[in-house]
């Protein structure tokens, strides 16, 4: 299985980047792993949300094949621990999803039809974080997924 970890926003500041690159070299000893940072629109700032919303449904879309398996990061959405994100994960590799995708929207969330498209909705927290940190949260804690997976010792019960 491959993890493909999609994001919208501006690209990671030097300080978060270095944590994301080593989270994803760890995660691709498990797991062929890519990120994709999709910049928002270059007339972002003067488009009204839902059109926003629309342009960046049609960029994450186009880079969704119709078998990936997305989860959708959102604060709505379901909370799982670290063992329940492992036991998900490797649910999903026995099945033999051939892409698992995590996808972080924009700075609005995303437009109805890619929460349509997930089959999964998951909140890290219920707090809101800068997309930068999610990102980085978000590879150590598939990282964590994947020791946990292996019985490995990074993960402290």
């Amino acid at each position: 299985m491959k993890l493909r970890l999609i994001s919208v926003g501006k690209a990671n500041e030097s300080y978060v980047s270095e944590g994301i690159d080593d989270f994803t070299k760890r995660i691709n000893k498990y797991f062929k792993t890519e990120w994709h940072i999709i910049a928002p629109p270059k007339n972002a700032a003067s488009l009204p949300e839902n059109e926003l919303k629309k342009a960046e449904a049609a960029l994450i879309l186009n880079l969704v094949d119709k078998d990936d398996y997305l989860v959708l990061l959102d604060e709505r959405g379901k909370s799982f621990s670290s063992p329940q994100l492992a036991k998900f994960i490797e649910q999903r590799a026995n099945e033999s999803c051939k892409q698992l995708v995590f996808l972080i929207g924009g700075a609005f969330g995303v437009e109805h039809s890619v929460t349509q498209r997930a089959q999964a909705v998951w909140s890290l927290s219920g707090l809101v974080f800068p997309h930068m940190l999610v990102r980085l949260i978000l590879a150590e804690q598939l990282y964590r997924a994947c020791t946990i997976i292996k019985n490995e010792k990074y993960h402290h019960i």
